[in-house]
C-alpha cells in the first residue's frame, strides 16, 4: 500500500473550507443566545419582587455573569457539543447541551458556596432557567437552516466509499436519499485486485481498489472515508488502512452490518481490546404498552372534539354530492392479523372496489400497497379530503376502540397481507395506525419497498419520543399535502 506522508498543497487546497466553520458559526450562536440568557436574567432580576435581594447585600454580576457565560461554553465544548459529527443528526447533540448546562448549574452553585461568593439567588434561577431553552431552541434552528444548505449540496462531506460494488452501491443510495446528513458520494473503491468495472448500478465512479485509497484520498479531496460491507479481507488489513489514512486529516467510519437498528438500541463495548457491538432487543413489545394505550385513548378523544366541525362540514359535502354513503367502511388486517373494520369518510364511487382488478391490469401495479395517481374512481370531494387527509379523521374512533393507534404502519387489506414475506409480516405486531413513518417522508410518493422499510424500521425501534415526533410532522406534512393522492 502506498502510503503518502502529507498531501501536496494544491491537493490539500481543494479540501472544502467551509466545514470547519460549521462548529465554529454554531459556537458564535450559542455565545450570542448566553449573553441574552445573561441579559434577561439580570433583568428579571431587578424586575421581579421576589428576587429582591436583601439590604446591604451587593453582587458581583460584572464580575460573575461573563465567568459563567465563559465556563458553559467551554463546559459544552468539553462534552463534546461543537464537534462535527454530531452537529446536524440525532439527538445526542441536544444531550451534549442540556448536560452542559446542568454540570455548569452545579458548578457555579458549589463553587460559589464554597468560595462564599455572594451570587443573587434570582439571577442563578433565570439564568440555569432560560439558556438551556434558549440554546435548545438556538442548535434546533441552526440543524433545520444546515438541513436546507445540505440538501442544495452546500456544506457537504466529500465521501469516498469502500467495499464491494454491491456494499457500495447499498450505502450510496442510503447517503443520496438522506442528502440532509450532507454526504456527497465522490466516488468507490473495491476490495484489492478486484476492480471489474468502472461505474456501480447507481452510476457511482469506480475509482480503484483499497491499495490506493490514501492517493485517491488527496486526489479527490477527501473528507471521509466509509468502509461499507466487504471492504477489506480482515481485521489486520482494516487496521493498516487506518494508520495509513491517519496522516491525511481524512475521518473514517465503519458500516457494521446492522441495517434499520436504531442508535439507542446499539452499544459498542471492547472486551479484550477487541469492540464489541451488543444490539438491545427490538421494541415492538413497548409499543402495545400501558402507555402507548392511554396516549392513543386521551390523544383521539381531544382530536374528536377539535375536529368535529370540519368532520360535519365533510360527512355534509359527501353525502351532498352523491346521496351516498358518507362513511366507507373497508376490511383491514391489524394486530396479530386479526381483522376490523377501517373507517373511512367515502372518497370514490360507490362501485370503486369492484375496478380494483381492471386498475392493477391497466396500471401493471400489483396489490402491494397499491396506489394510483389521478384514480378516476375519486370524486370530486374526495379530492380535497384525500389532499388533507380529512378522510382519515373517521379512524380516530378505531383508536378508542382499540383497533389502530395514533401512530404506526398502515393497516393494510387482505390481498395485500397475503403478499407478506417473512419480514414483512413484522408489521403485524404493532396495532396499525393513522400516520408512521412514511406518511411523514413523502407518503405516496415512496417506492412499496421503501414504505416498507420505513414500517419495518418504526417496529423494530419503537419510542414515545418517535411517536410525538412522527405526530408534528404529520401535521406539517398535512398542510403541505406532500405526495398526498
Amino acid at each position: 500500500m502506498t502510503v503518502v506522508d502529507r498531501a501536496p498543497r494544491h491537493l490539500r487546497a481543494l479540501r472544502p473550507r467551509p466545514l470547519p466553520l460549521v462548529p465554529a458559526t454554531v459556537l458564535v450562536g450559542d455565545a450570542v443566545l448566553l449573553g441574552l440568557t445573561v441579559v434577561l436574567a439580570v433583568l428579571g432580576r431587578e424586575k421581579l419582587t421576589l428576587f429582591t435581594p436583601p439590604a446591604g447585600v451587593r453582587s458581583h454580576l460584572e464580575v460573575a455573569a461573563p465567568l459563567i457565560l465563559l465556563g458553559w461554553l467551554l463546559t459544552i465544548g468539553f462534552l463534546g457539543g461543537y464537534r462535527r459529527e454530531v452537529l446536524g443528526a440525532g439527538t445526542d447533540e441536544f444531550k451534549r447541551v442540556f448536560q452542559a448546562s446542568l454540570l455548569t448549574s452545579g458548578l457555579v452553585g458549589i463553587g460559589c458556596y464554597l468560595a462564599k461568593f455572594t451570587l443573587p439567588r434570582g439571577f442563578f434561577v433565570l439564568a440555569f432557567l432560560i439558556g438551556p431553552v434558549l440554546l435548545l431552541l438556538g442548535r434546533w434552528v441552526a440543524r433545520q437552516l444546515l438541513h436546507v444548505l445540505r440538501r442544495r449540496g452546500l456544506l457537504a462531506s466529500r465521501v469516498l466509499v469502500a467495499g464491494s460494488v454491491e456494499g457500495s452501491d447499498a450505502m450510496t443510495r442510503v447517503l443520496r436519499r438522506e442528502s440532509w446528513l450532507g454526504y456527497a458520494v465522490v466516488g468507490a473503491v473495491v476490495p484489492s485486485g478486484s476492480r471489474v468495472v468502472d461505474e456501480t448500478r447507481t452510476g457511482v465512479p469506480v475509482l480503484g481498489d483499497v491499495a490506493e485509497l490514501t492517493e485517491l484520498v488527496d486526489t479527490h479531496a477527501i473528507d471521509l472515508v466509509l468502509f461499507a460491507p466487504g471492504s477489506v479481507t480482515d481485521a489486520a488489513e482494516m487496521k493498516q488502512v487506518i494508520w495509513a489514512l491517519e496522516r491525511h486529516r481524512v475521518r473514517v467510519a465503519l458500516t457494521p452490518q446492522l441495517d434499520n437498528i436504531s442508535h439507542e438500541r446499539i452499544a459498542v463495548r471492547p472486551v479484550g481490546g477487541v469492540p464489541l457491538i451488543h444490539v438491545d432487543s427490538p421494541t415492538w413489545t413497548d409499543a402495545g404498552a400501558v402507555g402507548k394505550r392511554v396516549f392513543d385513548v386521551v390523544g383521539a378523544t381531544l382530536l374528536l372534539l377539535a375536529f368535529s366541525p370540519l368532520l360535519a362540514v365533510a360527512a355534509t359535502s359527501v353525502w351532498l354530492h352523491d346521496r351516498g354513503p358518507v362513511l366507507f367502511s373497508q376490511l383491514r388486517v391489524g394486530r396479530d392479523g386479526r381483522p376490523f373494520r377501517c373507517l373511512k369518510l367515502r372518497t370514490m364511487r360507490v362501485d370503486a372496489e369492484a375496478q380494483v382488478a381492471l386498475l392493477m391490469e391497466e396500471t401493471a401495479q400489483d396489490a402491494l400497497l397499491f396506489k394510483v395517481k389521478d384514480d378516476p374512481r375519486i370524486t370530486r370531494p374526495g379530492h380535497w379530503l384525500r389532499r388533507y387527509s380529512v378522510d382519515e379523521l373517521p379512524q380516530l374512533l378505531n383508536v378508542l376502540r382499540g383497533d389502530m393507534s395514533l401512530v404506526g404502519p398502515r393497516p393494510q387489506v387482505e390481498r395485500e397481507v397475503a403478499m407478506y414475506d417473512g419480514a414483512m409480516t413484522r408489521r403485524l405486531l404493532v396495532r396499525p395506525g393513522m400516520t408512521g413513518l412514511w406518511q411523514v417522508s413523502g407518503r405516496n410518493d415512496l417506492r412499496p419497498d421503501e414504505a416498507m422499510r420505513l414500517d419495518l424500521y418504526y417496529v423494530d425501534n419503537w419510542s414515545m419520543l418517535q411517536d410525538l415526533a412522527i405526530l408534528v410532522r404529520t401535521a406539517h406534512a398535512v398542510v403541505g399535502a406532500r405526495g398526498a393522492y
